[in-house]
């Protein structure tokens, strides 16, 4: 059974929000450490793990619908995709969820709901420089990143490198993927990339999104 966690105290403290505030206006970009509950941190990768053990993950693509398509040579990583049939999910989840009125109170960004996936790289596996919304559809306005490997080694790789948008070649940040990490940023904005892992790497990535339906096609779609 998933520890009892209070994720309000520990994902969305006062001081958590204001940071993360100030820094998406002032920069685009906030990454934290010791955001998320160590206890809730291991729940989660234990549920990850299994689902690697047990095959139950689904090759990772790039593009949506009929552009969807496996690209290895792209992007090396397993999903699945959260649907709250696990309490650690559900608590991260609801986290989400008050990070999401937050941010809308903040700074009236009219986000409509919030959707993420774990994440596993195995050893060798990473995602080439890319933004996180999709071409034509500007309905992923900011993503986030929640990091699960406890004690990560200097030398195990797997980093996110952020970078400037208009000076793509200009780092801005490298997130060493440990557990209790937690990145976002501008989804449209934010040229991002995850290095070369050495170990199996474990995260949820995630993007809060806004109602960007048109001429009756649903997006977010269903």
């Amino acid at each position: 059974m998933t520890p009892s966690v209070n994720l309000s105290s520990s994902v969305l403290s006062t001081a958590t929000q204001v940071a993360l505030v100030d820094a998406l206006v002032e920069q685009g970009w906030y990454v934290g450490r010791g955001v998320i509950d160590q206890d809730l941190c291991h729940a989660l990768h234990r549920e990850l793990l299994h689902m690697a053990d047990h095959n139950a993950l689904d090759e990772a693509g790039i593009g949506r619908g009929q552009q969807h398509h496996l690209r290895k040579d792209i992007r090396g990583d397993a999903i699945h995709w959260l649907d709250r049939k696990s309490e650690a999910q559900r608590r991260y989840l609801m986290a989400m969820e008050d990070l999401q009125q937050a941010l809308n109170q903040s700074l009236f960004l009219g986000l409509f709901e919030y959707e993420a996936h774990f994440a596993h790289y195995p050893p060798g596996a990473f995602y080439q420089r890319h933004v996180d919304s999709f071409r034509g559809r500007a309905n992923r306005v900011i993503s986030t990143v929640g990091y699960l490997n406890p004690d990560w080694p200097a030398d195990g790789g797997g980093e996110m490198v952020l970078y400037q948008p208009d000076d793509p070649s200009r780092e801005v940040a490298r997130v060493v993927p440990e557990a209790g990490t937690f990145a976002c940023f501008l989804s449209e904005t934010i040229p991002h990339e995850v290095l070369p892992t050495h170990q199996p790497r474990a995260s949820i990535a995630g993007w809060f999104r806004r109602n960007a339906s048109l001429g009756g096609v649903l997006d977010p779609s269903r």
